[in-house]
């Protein structure tokens, strides 16, 4: 797929938790296609600290406003940069990078469940609004640590049925995604999970016994979002290669984890 440099226009830096913000940003022309599950590299300008792009997940594109969406947990001076972006400003991404989730061919027959913790809930929101434009009816399963850590909740509810786990009980059911009741009690065709690695095991495990097709986005650290840099290497059952050329999407059995 074609890789574009394009500078971006920020519609609105919204931010619904201190830890997170939702970066809106559009662009003088029509945006290029995106695959659910991709990212982009965002070049952040101003601090002598963030030489290198930072790497975020593509979570919605809105094909009517012609605005491309970012979720972004605030962690370090790049990411603190970006939350401090304002309506006007003028972003260089690189986009879109990597390779996204795979989709069932009979929307009919298949039951799907997408998994998000954390800032991983950010792809599973453009991938359910792709999957149920042509046909689906994806169901979401997200987890925090509180109530306030659910990001975009409503928005998860307009595309699908929604459960919700968080570790204080303050949402949902109390405890992990894995020990929701659902899991048990609905048989689902395709499972997808995305965020932070234990959590990604722990569904491939369920997944690997439950005998269910599993995707997983992994989350290694990527600097050059093009393969060159080498520090976002992953061990596959085929030898060693790059997430950010790779992935970041893998079904499990391409992985060497232990489940």
């Amino acid at each position: 797929m074609k890789k574009y440099l394009i500078d971006m226009t920020v519609v609105e830096n919204a931010h619904p938790h201190p830890e997170y913000c939702v970066l809106k940003l559009t662009a003088g022309r029509k945006l290029p296609e995106m695959i659910p599950g991709q990212f982009v590299q965002v070049r952040v300008d101003g601090s002598p600290h963030t030489f290198l792009r930072r790497p975020v997940s593509v979570n919605y594109v809105d094909r009517q406003a012609n605005e491309l969406w970012l979720l972004i947990r605030i962690v370090g001076e790049g990411t603190r940069r970006m939350s401090e972006y304002q309506a006007g400003d003028v972003v260089n991404v690189m986009l879109p990078l990597g390779n996204g989730f795979s989709v069932p061919q009979i929307p009919s027959s298949s039951n799907l469940l997408l998994i998000g913790g954390g800032v991983g809930t950010a792809p599973m929101l453009y991938f359910g609004d792709t999957l149920k434009s042509i046909g689906f009816n994806p169901e979401f399963l997200l987890g925090a640590r509180s109530k306030d850590d659910v990001m975009q909740l409503p928005e998860f509810e307009k595309t699908g049925v929604t459960y919700v786990t968080t570790e204080d009980g303050s949402l949902g059911e109390k405890g992990f995604v894995t020990n929701h009741t659902v899991l048990a009690a609905k048989k689902f065709d395709r499972v997808y999970a995305c965020g932070p690695e234990p959590m990604m095991r722990a569904v491939a495990r369920y997944a690997k016994a439950a005998g269910i097709s599993c995707d997983v986005s992994l989350e290694n650290t990527m600097a050059c979002g093009m393969g060159a840099c080498l520090c976002c290497v992953e061990k596959t059952v085929k030898g060693n290669v790059c997430v950010c050329t790779e992935g970041p999407v893998f079904n499990i059995n391409q992985l060497t984890w232990q489940i």
